[in-house]
């Protein structure tokens, strides 16, 4: 139901339904369909601009807090699952999506740079299908040749990520990590760590350049909406764990 939800309001498609709406409206006559219809269209057209949605994302990954305490280091780095895709010619059925690969790829590295321990976190995403924590563990193990210790696979969102990983840490007496995720995910990650009882170093996946804005980056292209599907929802989310 929540990924059905998210379908519906976000862009492109919630745009997209907006436009529908504003049409339906206005063939009953009301010129406030008119106005939604036309303002869908363009708020559709400026998220299909790199200049727009790439910027969109950038702001997330500024002023993150990316060196760890000297008198309180790191015991451990926890990585956030994302999506998987799902291959018969997996052993789990399904493996780590590129979103999840970026992360692990961060994490694996970070862990060979501090020799610290990792704990990979996410709960099942689609019906049927191994948790993203369980795929998260064999993809350490069998591409990065780095294991995790700890593997937590009961969390449903960022939230759980962030509760669910802090109760195994504090139970192996560990209250200072590294969390890893994805540039644009790192704000609402750190909001979710707080008040776990955990003190955050964020390592985020490589972000983004700033913009040397070029005539391309004006034109609407379909990658772009992904960008700002993903800022969208951030920003979003953000908001909501500031008031949660």
């Amino acid at each position: 139901m929540k990924s059905l939800l998210l379908t519906l309001v976000m862009p492109p498609m919630g745009l997209a339904t907006l436009i529908v709406v504003g049409l339906l409206l206005h063939r009953r006559g009301r010129r406030f369909g008119y106005r939604l219809a036309w303002t869908a269209v363009i708020a559709l057209i400026l998220l299909a601009m790199p200049i727009v949605s790439e910027n969109l994302l950038l702001a997330l990954e500024a002023g993150l807090p990316t060196t760890p305490p000297a008198d309180h280091p790191p015991g451990a780095i926890v990585v956030l699952g994302a999506e998987v895709f799902r291959a018969k010619s997996e052993p789990l059925g399904v493996g780590p999506g590129p979103l999840t690969l970026e992360r692990l790829r961060t994490a694996a590295g970070l862990s060979r740079r501090t020799g610290l321990p990792i704990l990979a976190t996410g709960g099942v995403t689609q019906p049927n299908t191994a948790p993203v924590g369980i795929v998260m563990g064999d993809s350490l193990r069998d591409d990065f040749r780095r294991p995790a210790r700890w593997i937590e696979d009961r969390s449903r969102d960022t939230w759980e990520n962030a509760r669910f990983s802090a109760g195994i840490l504090r139970a192996e007496g560990i209250n200072s990590v590294y969390v890893v995720t994805s540039a644009w995910h790192m704000r609402r990650a750190l909001l979710a760590f707080a008040g776990t009882g955990l003190t955050v170093t964020a390592a985020p996946t490589p972000p983004g350049d700033p913009l040397r804005p070029n005539f391309n980056d004006f034109l609407p292209h379909a990658s772009a909406w992904l960008a700002g599907y993903y800022a969208l929802h951030e920003w979003i989310g953000y908001a909501w764990y500031c008031v949660r």
